[in-house]
């Protein structure tokens, strides 16, 4: 697996068109049905920009100047996204991301319960080490369940160790909270998105055309709306 560098993200206001496709978060074959997403710029609505997209969350993973950029919103404690985790993520890696087709960032969305959130601050208490992706990675490689205590304050310490951080600075970190805003704004930007649970992605094309997939999908769904996105590279 590539652990890119965290870098600065351009935040410029891109006219962006969404392609919804509505995916059951189960099901061996789903059917896949394209709409048009609605308006996102009504009066009153939060203002959706790429910024919404790609800033307040996890350095970038892989090629920065990849054509193609993947990203998730997540929530620790999800099940689907521990699914998706151990079941698609690693494919995607591969054959996207280490080859420098496709870059990917995680966001987060916290929907369970407060130790999603305890979760998030780990992972980025870890990246002001440049263990970000390390972190993420065992946080899912120890889910064991919903607001069971697997992300306790005991076992994110342990996370930390084994992944090689320096505790005094990671707790520090941790006790002073030091990323509440940005994980604040993640949660904000997923619901300005009006996503309604997690896994949720977005596909960035190389011409900002981004189109949302919902729920742990198979590789499948992934490999071809990136094959259709890289295909307009050529």
């Amino acid at each position: 697996m590539i652990h890119g560098p965290s870098l600065g993200i351009g935040a410029g206001i891109a006219s962006i068109v969404i392609i919804v496709i509505f995916l059951g978060f189960q099901g061996s074959q789903p059917e896949l049905t394209i709409e048009p997403a609605p308006e996102i710029q009504e009066s009153g609505s939060p203002k959706i920009t790429m910024n919404t997209f790609l800033a307040n969350g996890s350095p970038i993973l892989g090629n920065p100047n990849a054509p193609v950029t993947l990203v998730e919103f997540g929530d620790y404690q999800c099940h689907f996204c521990n699914v998706f985790f151990h079941s698609t993520e690693d494919q995607i890696l591969e054959n996207y991301v280490e080859t420098g087709k496709v870059r990917m960032i995680f966001k987060d969305y916290n929907i369970i319960g407060p130790d999603s959130v305890t979760a998030s601050h780990g992972a980025h208490c870890a990246d002001d080490q440049e263990l970000f992706w390390e972190y993420h990675d065992i946080l899912y490689s120890n889910w064991t369940g919903e607001n069971n205590g697997w992300a306790s304050s005991e076992n994110l310490v342990k996370f930390a160790q084994e992944v090689g951080l320096d505790l005094d600075e990671w707790s520090e970190c941790m006790n002073t909270q030091k990323h509440s805003q940005t994980i604040l704004a993640s949660n904000e930007d997923a619901k300005s998105l009006e996503l309604t649970g997690t896994p949720a992605f977005f596909v960035i094309g190389p011409d900002g055309k981004t189109t949302r997939i919902f729920g742990a999908q198979p590789f499948e769904v992934f490999e071809n709306i990136f094959e259709t996105e890289l295909g307009k590279t050529k």
